[in-house]
């Protein structure tokens, strides 16, 4: 899999995912086995490139390549401020917001309502294309709603514009995170345009990822959802399509160590105010299943210090470690409390 001069270690990439995909969690996943991660999109407001938040989100220091930044908007010039800016910054990839569902960003015209204007969506791809010399991807939903999908008019506008890659997520913007994913509309891009095609939505598990990457005839696969709290799916995916067999399962005291290490990282990026907060989310999807974890991430999310946060997820391993030391994450979740 290559995105311009950029050659990945595999096809698996983590999906952009607001909130989530920071520095320490693009980091971890490339560890795990991610050939890329994408970053959480970044406005192309330039009003916003002052603040904390942006200027956290540009941050890549110690990031394994390739960098890949998204970028949301829907003024052509605005959009190329900002890749100009985000490459400034280290970005090796600029990638392009045409996906995101949510009514704050629709409502201005942004993410998946650009697909409604394709002239429009046309400006801003040559207008970012222009303004750097690194690679430009993009990311974009099948169509608007299930009566307008037009995921092949956009790509074939994407791939003359000069896009490298092309992520697909496979609903509309009207489907939201609802229902399933379809693959229909990616394989049929797959097969009409030249350019690197990325499959996404509802890809769970390597057998899935198998089935997807075989249906579309796609060059890749992106995950978001099934990451999180889930890191070592990438490394499960990458086994299985090498193989055709399945890595061992993880043991509880390997996730007890993933989720601290995390932890610490989130604290040292985000300071202890922050960090508490944004790991609170990480805590709950590692633990979801386990047994005990409802009563412990209820009273987990009442703590406001580093030091309580980790004594009490140190805690939790150390009750779920009594029922076996080599105890798998599939063992803690059906065991009886």
């Amino acid at each position: 899999m290559k995105i311009g001069s950029h050659t990945l270690k595999n096809n698996l990439i983590v999906a952009p995912m607001a909130g989530v995909t920071d520095r320490p969690f693009r980091q971890l996943c490339k560890s795990m086995g991610a050939g890329m991660a994408v970053s959480e999109m970044v406005s192309s407001n330039s009003l916003l490139w002052g603040s904390e938040k942006t200027r956290r989100r540009a941050n890549h220091e110690g990031e394994v390549d390739p960098i890949s930044v998204q970028i949301a908007g829907a003024d052509p010039a605005m959009m190329a401020e900002a890749a100009r800016y985000n490459v400034a910054q280290g970005a090796q990839i600029i990638d392009i917001n045409m996906g995101c569902p949510a009514k704050k960003i629709c409502n201005v015209m942004a993410g998946s309502a650009l697909l409604q204007d394709p002239p429009l969506v046309g400006r801003i791809l040559d207008a970012v294309i222009g303004a750097v010399r690194v690679p430009v991807t993009l990311k974009i939903r099948t169509g608007w709603d299930t009566q307008h999908k037009n995921a092949l008019s956009i790509a074939r506008i994407a791939e003359n514009a000069g896009i490298q890659a092309l992520a697909i997520h496979g609903r509309t913007r009207a489907c939201a995170y609802t229902g399933h994913a379809e693959y229909d509309t990616i394989a049929a891009v797959k097969a009409e345009v030249r350019i690197p095609v990325v499959a996404n939505g509802d890809i769970t598990t390597p057998e899935k990822a198998k089935h997807v990457l075989d249906y579309t005839g796609a060059d890749a696969v992106m995950i978001g959802r099934a990451a999180q709290g889930r890191p070592w799916i990438f490394r499960e995916i990458d086994h299985y399509l090498a193989t055709g067999s399945h890595l061992p399962l993880p043991e509880v005291a390997e996730i007890h160590r993933v989720l601290v290490a995390h932890l610490h990282d989130l604290y040292s990026f985000y300071g202890e105010y922050s960090g508490v907060r944004i790991a609170r989310k990480h805590i709950s999807w590692y633990t979801k299943g386990l047994v005990g974890s409802a009563g412990f991430r209820h009273a987990m999310n009442q703590l406001q210090s580093t030091d309580q946060q980790l004594s009490a997820v140190n805690d939790f391993f150390s009750e779920l470690a009594g029922y076996g030391r080599r105890l798998t994450y599939v063992e803690a979740e059906e065991l009886v409390a």
